[in-house]
């Protein structure tokens, strides 16, 4: 198949991404030209492309109105300019609990204790981020309650959660959909200790391994890939997303990050099959 295709990073991206490496050689094996480039580079032509993949815009979260504006300008991109502004804000699980999902508990701008989940513990991050930045786990609820107001008073929505044990043992699974179908899961290791606060220098991706996900995660990835386009009728099909789930006190999966935006998708501890699903979703969204 014939076609031009960019993979579109950031600066930082473009350095670490380890997915880029996979995809590219993978994309032109198939025939397709594939261009790595920065979303904000004002030299490329964004048009001379038949799709346009976001992929490791890492600095979103301190640039999104310019992010966002960039992705509304893109005549082919994945995913979509719609659902780019949509899962740029954790808001959107809002929307995802409206519509019967299981979502780990999430209380908004809490102001007193009172509002505070029953937990031993609580994460504290704002509703734009990436990589864990500006995100930490307390264990004092005054402490919690400071990171909240730090955040809000710089005009931002701090969300707050219980902190689940099961994380500390079980990690994250990170449920990966390519072109609409599942292709692996990735155990992601515990990123927040206890104790550190706030820190910027965390390694988002953490420890991981590939993993066999139960049939209880398999049914809650798919009811909420499925809730998508009912959320947001008339948006093209995505092209990727990865789920992330927790265990609750009872085993059950939670929702904890629906990531259609920019997330890593894990390819170096992917089956092969995944690779080529990805390569198969590309060439259908050119078609």
């Amino acid at each position: 198949m014939s076609g031009r295709v960019a993979l579109v990073s950031s600066e930082r991206g473009l350095r670490v991404d380890p997915d880029l490496p996979i995809a590219a050689p993978a994309l032109r094996s198939a025939g397709l030209a594939v261009d790595l480039v920065r979303w904000d580079d004002p030299a490329v032509d964004w048009a001379g492309y038949d799709l346009a993949v976001v992929r490791s815009c890492w600095d979103y979260a301190w640039r999104r109105a310019e992010f966002l504006a960039w992705a509304a300008t893109v005549p082919r991109l994945r995913n979509a300019a719609e659902l780019l502004r949509w899962n740029t804000d954790k808001t959107h699980l809002r929307d995802l609990v409206g519509a019967g999902l299981p979502v780990v508990p999430t209380v908004w701008d809490p102001v007193e204790a009172g509002q505070l989940p029953d937990a031993a513990e609580w994460v504290v991050k704002p509703s734009v981020s990436a990589g864990s930045r500006d995100t930490a786990r307390w264990s004092d609820p005054a402490a919690a309650l400071a990171h909240v107001a730090e955040l809000t008073a710089a005009g931002r929505t701090a969300m707050l959660q219980p902190y689940l044990p099961s994380v500390d043992d079980a990690g994250e699974t990170a449920m990966l959909f390519l072109g609409g179908r599942f292709t692996h899961a990735v155990r992601k290791g515990p990123l927040l200790a206890p104790g550190e606060g706030v820190r910027q220098d965390r390694d988002s991706r953490g420890d991981l391994r590939a993993v066999t996900p139960t049939p209880a995660q398999l049914e809650a990835a798919q009811a909420v890939l499925d809730a998508v386009p009912t959320l947001l009728p008339g948006t093209e099909p995505l092209l990727y997303a990865r789920i992330d789930l927790v265990a609750d006190a009872e085993g059950r999966p939670l929702l904890l990050e629906l990531e259609l935006t920019e997330p890593s998708l894990f390819l170096p501890q992917a089956p092969a099959g995944a690779v080529a699903q990805l390569v198969a979703a590309v060439e259908a969204a050119i078609r």
